[in-house]
């Protein structure tokens, strides 16, 4: 278990575990019961193969929580990693019943039975500067658009479901070199490895903590990490040190915003950006502009932000 870092009034877990969960269904209520008691925000994923989830509250109510998930016999040994946020950076808590914690699609993808070899985060660099080394970005497009790793491939999904057939498609491209991936909390190449491994990919290699605990601990002026991170709250993405970035998120198609985009003449704070603009309607720009008003209107009271402007 990692340690979380002191700045930041608000402590935020990344945490998943693959496991045979016997009886998902039954942590549930409980574990919603838990979170809301104790003011803690966000969402968990509870599945057969385990769990996964980001919530946010005071450090001693995410402390509990993790205490709580750690009695589980199935549980005990979660990946968690720790960030802070100034403000709540979730609107309510969720926990949910899912097929899948990270959802790929493709049956029989097993991480307890197969899966690439963990690299820590400070031999990450030597591996991916190997000219033999593959190294390929597992997360969607717009998240790979705010940021990546130099040299990376980005597979163009718009969906994690896109990646196995990206795979099946670059086989021979991927055969007989080292495949270096890397995603966000790392678990999603979980499942990617052991699907590439699965095409008969000998050497197949992910980032351990994933690109949060890079950036944790390794140094920027060392990092090869170029841009932020996006994550999936109201930060939006993080920088070196998981310090909150610039980016912001559009309001209307729920896509990060760069400070450079925001410049655009089809940016409209609450409305619209350059990627949606011509994708919505004039009566979807005339309820996004109201929901806006009702948000400009509740921070300029103190109030809290209307639920359905948020996430």
């Amino acid at each position: 278990m990692n340690s979380s870092p002191s700045h930041g009034q608000y402590r935020v877990a990344a945490l998943y575990r693959f496991c045979r969960l016997r009886d998902h269904e039954s942590l549930r209520a409980p574990l919603a019961a838990f979170c809301c008691g104790r003011g803690i925000k966000g969402t968990l994923l509870l599945a057969p193969e385990g769990i996964n989830g980001t919530v946010a509250g005071r450090p001693e109510a995410v402390a509990a929580l993790v205490a709580r998930l750690e009695e589980v016999p199935e549980l005990a040994g979660l990946d968690v990693k720790y960030s802070s946020a100034e403000e709540m950076p979730f609107y309510r808590m969720k926990v949910r019943l899912k097929r899948e914690i990270v959802t790929m699609g493709v049956e029989g993808v097993d991480p307890l039975a197969s899966v690439g070899t963990y690299v820590e985060p400070a031999d990450w660099n030597g591996l991916i500067s190997d000219p033999g080394t593959i190294v390929v970005d597992t997360r969607n497009d717009y998240e790979v658009r705010l940021g990546t790793f130099s040299g990376a491939i980005d597979p163009g999904t718009r969906s994690f479901r896109d990646f196995p057939a990206w795979a099946e498609e670059n086989r021979e491209a991927l055969a007989g070199r080292k495949v270096a991936m890397f995603c966000t909390g790392g678990i999603r190449c979980e499942k990617a490895t052991a699907f590439v491994k699965s095409l008969g990919i000998d050497e197949v290699f992910h980032l351990k903590g994933g690109i949060l605990k890079y950036l944790e601990e390794v140094p920027e002026e060392q990092s090869l990490w170029r841009g932020e991170c996006f994550v999936f709250d109201e930060r939006v993405a993080v920088k070196h040190g998981l310090a909150e970035g610039e980016a912001e998120l559009c309001r209307a198609c729920r896509m990060p915003v760069t400070p450079e985009e925001k410049l655009s003449p089809k940016y409209q704070e609450g409305i619209s950006c350059e990627r949606c603009l011509d994708e919505r309607t004039e009566d979807d720009r005339r309820r996004y502009a109201e929901r806006q008003r009702q948000v400009e209107e509740a921070l300029h009271r103190g109030q809290p932000i209307p639920l359905g402007s948020g996430s």
